[in-house]
């Protein structure tokens, strides 16, 4: 029987705000009682207290909007409470309890069908008459009609990069020992053990998540992320202002990521204005050789098959953004417009002559499933698994507790001898390691387990690239969903402009505004244009207590007003009736609005973090490389400083925001 995280008065409560958040109940698609269905299943497949937490979170909020009071009034005074307490609040624990409408959406636009089997076709088929999707207008990808073409190929399943159930370490068969252990499977990690097995080392890679191969993952939304995301992708920072999205599973954030592959710098992508990051990291310490870095980047590009990608993955969503841009930029004065750089995005999808290109089927972030993606475990997990000289093993939803250390070197310095990992039903087991440990866990597990570990220092500096949605209403249907998640882009300098749609699901989560007014939006979910824009967030966090502790400052905020203004404008120049800037109280931008009204309306908004909806799935910083041990964590070479055989292989070695 499926688990249901939410007792009866919890799931009531759950139940009234549907009916309350959403619409009439005789509007809706499905019933309340169906959108607590789905949230149960939805929580119920999340590891971990997130869903005992999220239940103590919508209690809280029922008893500050009135408790039985509220519950038993009219759907009109229940939405004036909200209002009151929630939407219009300054308060920050009711701006925080005002982001559950967000999971309210997930539960209803997240519906699906049972089917009779788990079959990708079985589920799409079972989901034909879905209806949630019918009363949008959306059309699941295997039946979209396409053009047949080479340039629009047919819509099928990929299954011939999945890795072999070989490569898994049974439970009954866990080493005693190895000689390397890489923690984690994500871009460092599945790298890492590719180089270590390609010169022979025995390695185990060891990741907390789950593997799906392409067969298990679905246009299922709802189960995909909670499958698929580290706390079911409604992880967030300790104030609860910046949602962050990381992977959890085999091949780590690269599984639901949207496969851009941008260098540090580059001068047909990057704003001729922008920071130098180089630069920067070597005055901080960390003087990386720029020769080194570019040769390392052809290396990956090559292997990866790194590629300007074809212009029918964008060719509504996309193109649009880039036509709207010129039209923008042609009546603009200010020379940051003119000397931005705009384009078509490079990815590791393959090319349309290979038998894995992409689908354009819009469902990169919750997993690609038609197997169409190189992401770790396509690429170099493969490669470490089946290709090198000595083959790597995966041992698959096992936690990396902390590193042990045996008898110091003769210089004093550490010397690892095994890692402490634990099953999620608690069991745990002790691995020896006879020559190292490579640690690749991401920016804030990484730095937990070296924390843990009795590594100093560690979880400081840590920088974001923030990302801000901004929806549009077009005067006639876009198709948006019919494409590649992010197609093309626009540096301005200070912050990126990127394409963006997502499907129903995680469309709903973004598209600002409360009650029927973002039911009405969603119903013209078909006429939705979208972008979003990016801007770094340079070493405000630290990780507290496990946790990513981060403070954006007023001079955050002014690049983020600064940047919400311009994608506005941007849209409007495209035609836009009406622009969605993810304010928390939902406002609608006319299409009539001047300059300053627009300005002045963002400063009265944006005044603190919790004022927007905003979201990182970049967090890097944490474990600084940096030549003195006093100013970083590892070395020039991504040792841990004062050990001999533990290397940190992820973005938390970076000194410094990446910028975009």
């Amino acid at each position: 029987m499926p688990k249901r995280p939410f007792g009866p008065f919890i799931a009531a409560i759950w139940r009234r705000l549907a009916e309350t958040m959403l619409a009439e109940p005789e509007r809706m698609a499905i019933t309340p009682q169906q959108v607590v269905d789905n949230l149960q299943a939805m929580f119920g497949n999340i590891e971990g207290r997130t869903p005992f937490n999220t239940g103590i979170s919508v209690l809280a909020a029922w008893v500050v909007l009135g408790g039985p009071l509220w519950h038993f009034a009219p759907r009109r005074w229940r939405i004036r409470r909200i209002e009151y307490k929630l939407k219009n609040s300054r308060i920050d624990l009711f701006q925080d309890m005002a982001r559950i409408r967000g999971i309210v959406y997930a539960g209803y636009y997240g519906h699906w069908l049972p089917a009779p089997s788990e079959d990708q076709a079985a589920q799409e088929d079972a989901n034909r008459a879905n209806p949630v999707l019918a009363a949008i207008g959306f059309t699941l990808p295997l039946h979209r009609e396409r053009a047949g073409t080479p340039d629009d190929p047919a819509i099928e399943e990929y299954t011939a990069n999945d890795l072999p159930p070989s490569v898994f370490v049974p439970e009954d068969a866990v080493p005693d020992a190895v000689e390397v252990v890489v923690i984690g499977s994500g871009a460092g990690g599945a790298v890492a053990a590719a180089n270590l097995a390609d010169q022979g080392y025995e390695v185990l890679v060891v990741e907390a998540g789950p593997y799906l191969p392409s067969t298990a993952i679905t246009p299922h939304e709802l189960r995909m992320s909670s499958s698929l995301y580290k706390d079911g992708a409604i992880q967030t920072t300790r104030d609860r202002d910046i949602i962050v999205f990381q992977g959890r599973t085999v091949g780590g954030s690269t599984v639901i990521n949207n496969g851009i592959c941008l260098r540090l710098k580059d001068g047909e992508e990057t704003h001729p204005d922008a920071e130098d990051v180089l630069e920067t990291w070597k005055g901080l310490g960390a003087d990386i050789p720029a020769g080194a870095l570019d040769a390392a980047y052809g290396r990956v590009e090559e292997f990866l098959g790194i590629h300007r990608i074809d212009e029918r993955l964008g060719r509504n969503n996309g193109t649009r953004l880039l036509a709207a841009w010129e039209a923008y930029k042609a009546a603009s004065s200010d020379p940051m417009d003119a000397r931005a750089k705009s384009g078509w995005f490079r990815k590791n999808w393959g090319a349309k002559h290979e038998p894995n290109r992409c689908l354009s089927c819009g469902y990169c972030n919750t997993g690609c499933p038609y197997g169409r993606k190189r992401a770790m475990p396509e690429s170099y997990l493969t490669r470490a698994t089946t290709a090198a000289p000595r083959k790597a093993r995966i041992l698959a939803h096992v936690e990396v507790l902390r590193i042990g250390w045996g008898a110091p070197a003769a210089d004093g310095r550490r010397v690892a001898t095994g890692v402490h990992v634990q099953w999620p039903d608690g069991r745990a087991k002790w691995i020896g390691v006879t020559k190292g440990v490579v640690v690749a866990a991401g920016a804030i597990a990484s730095s937990n387990i070296l924390a843990a570990s009795g590594i100093r220092g560690t979880g400081k500096d840590i920088s974001l690239n923030i990302a801000c949605p901004v929806p549009a209403l077009m005067p006639s249907p876009v198709l948006a969903w019919d494409e590649d998640q992010m197609a093309t882009f626009i540096d301005r300098g200070d912050f990126l402009i990127e394409s963006h749609f997502q499907p129903p699901m995680s469309m709903a989560t973004l598209v600002p505004g409360w009650f029927d007014e973002h039911f009405r939006r969603m119903l013209n979910y078909n006429r939705l244009a979208s972008a979003g824009v990016l801007f770094p967030a340079d070493r405000r966090g630290r990780i507290e207590k496990g946790k990513l502790e981060f403070q954006l400052q007023e001079a955050d905020l002014a690049v983020l007003r600064r940047a919400l203004a311009t994608l506005t404008r941007i849209h409007l120049a495209g035609g836009a009736e009406e622009v969605y800037p993810a304010l928390l109280k939902g406002e609608a931008i006319p299409a009539g609005i001047s300059p300053d009204a627009l300005d002045a309306l963002l400063s009265d908004r944006i005044r603190e973090p919790d004022d927007v909806v905003l979201s990182s799935s970049h967090p890097h910083g944490g474990n600084a490389i940096n030549a003195d041990p006093a100013k970083g964590v590892v070395d020039l070479d991504q040792r841990v400083h004062g050990t001999t055989n533990v290397l940190v292989c992820d973005a938390s070695v970076m000194p410094s925001c990446i910028r975009v």
